[in-house]
């Protein structure tokens, strides 16, 4: 077989949160065909022991060290440069020059990026290059600027900028750039007009087999307790906000209704933020648990309050997959192939979200619709055969879906 260079910003494992269950299903399935030598960055530090996990997927694995204190340090060396703050965040000698010694000496032939950052590590000697990009990030810092004080602000809205402009680089650099959702491809073919027809979506998908309704799950509340639950990683800003939102604003309505209601907050690393939330009455937070299936099937509902987002959340998708009913705002749901008010319920504002969750915990029902839309949109064999054309010599554009604006 051939040998693929695949570059991640996180180490693919375990396939626990967002980007690592991408990351990690898109490895396993290229292993089938190529010979990978995956080179990553190791941000925490219980990550470590997962690194003889990736060994039956990979001819050979370059593990490397990301401080975020020292990273941060790092990063503002953009600020002389004029670029981006995220490419010398993640800069690495050692991991450029390994890519770039596979590359010269033929060890591997196609290379994939996993995510913006780590394009600036692909040698452009290679036959096929493709970005999965993932979300246009950008977008994201630019959400976040209005939402801090000044130098804050200042900061995210030049990143905003700054990274937007290395996100249209990238697309022009390779032979195909990959997306979660239609909206993202379709924002960056704006921002990449002359990369257009190599801007494409690769869908997530969901391991409806995991997250199966029909397994007998031991119920983790209080048998007087009427569940609402909301995971994620809770170290993660938009996570943040989203729970801080829901608890502050929407959950007390929701108490007042529905005395027995408790709001149950399920991640790892949760912030002193997030912690502090727990002081509220009826708010649980669990840090992280070693299974978040039984928090989500004993849940009368599962909410997805988020006020930013980029790309397809996969906890909207797992609570489907569980036949879960999701009380979703519009930026959690953007992107999802899915019908509000059949799917899920779409939820725009305070008052919406907290009448949608009592009805949920006043009358429990089985979302068999959310189960039936994963079944037929996210199977990820199928949608992962999608992206094996890029890879071949011939030029091939990438796939669209066909609600893809033109």
């Amino acid at each position: 077989m051939e040998g693929l260079l695949f570059l991640a910003h996180r180490i693919p494992f375990p396939p626990n949160k967002g980007d690592k269950i991408r990351s990690f299903h898109l490895l396993r399935h290229l292993s089938a065909r190529y010979e990978i030598h995956l080179g990553a960055f190791v941000d925490d530090p219980d990550d470590w022991q997962y690194r003889d996990a990736l060994a039956p997927w990979c001819k050979s694995i370059k593990l490397l060290p990301l401080h975020a204190r020292r990273a941060r340090l790092a990063s503002l060396v953009g600020l002389l440069t004029g670029e981006a703050l995220t490419l010398p965040y993640y800069r690495n000698r050692e991991l450029a020059r390994w890519a770039d010694e596979l590359a010269a000496s033929g060890t591997v032939t196609r290379g994939l990026a996993f995510s913006s950052a780590m394009a600036q590590f692909m040698p452009g000697t290679l036959e096929r290059r493709v970005l999965d990009m993932v979300d246009v990030d950008s977008d994201k810092w630019t959400q976040y600027a209005p939402t801090q004080r000044w130098p804050l602000s200042w900061v995210y809205a030049r990143e905003g900028r700054k990274l937007a402009e290395w996100e249209a680089q990238a697309a022009e650099d390779f032979d195909a750039t990959l997306l979660v959702s239609n909206d993202e491809a379709a924002l960056l073919q704006q921002r990449a007009p002359q990369a257009k027809n190599r801007i494409g979506t690769f869908e997530n998908g969901v391991d409806a087999d995991y997250f199966s309704p029909v397994r007998d799950y031991p119920n983790p509340y209080s048998s007087d307790v009427r569940g609402v639950v909301f995971t994620g990683a809770m170290d993660y800003w938009p996570n943040i906000d989203a729970v801080t939102w829901f608890a502050d604003r929407i959950f007390p309505a929701v108490r007042d209704a529905v005395p027995a209601a408790q709001f149950t907050i399920v991640g790892s690393r949760p912030t002193e933020a997030v912690i502090a939330l727990a002081r509220q009455p009826g708010v649980v937070v669990t840090g992280s648990v070693p299974d978040v299936r039984p928090w989500i099937a004993h849940a009368a509902c599962a909410v997805a309050p988020l006020r930013i987002a980029r790309g397809v959340q996969n906890k909207v998708l797992e609570a489907m997959a569980m036949a879960r009913p999701v009380v979703a705002s519009a930026q959690a749901a953007e992107g999802i192939r899915a019908e509000a008010g059949r799917d899920f319920i779409l939820a725009p504002g305070e008052a919406d979200f907290a009448r949608a969750v009592i009805a949920q915990l006043q009358t429990p029902a089985t979302a068999a619709a959310a189960r039936d839309c994963i079944l037929k949109n996210y199977d990820w064999a199928r949608n992962l055969s999608a992206i094996d054309p890029l890879f071949e010599p011939a030029l091939v554009a990438p796939p669209v879906l066909e609600t893809c604006p033109a």
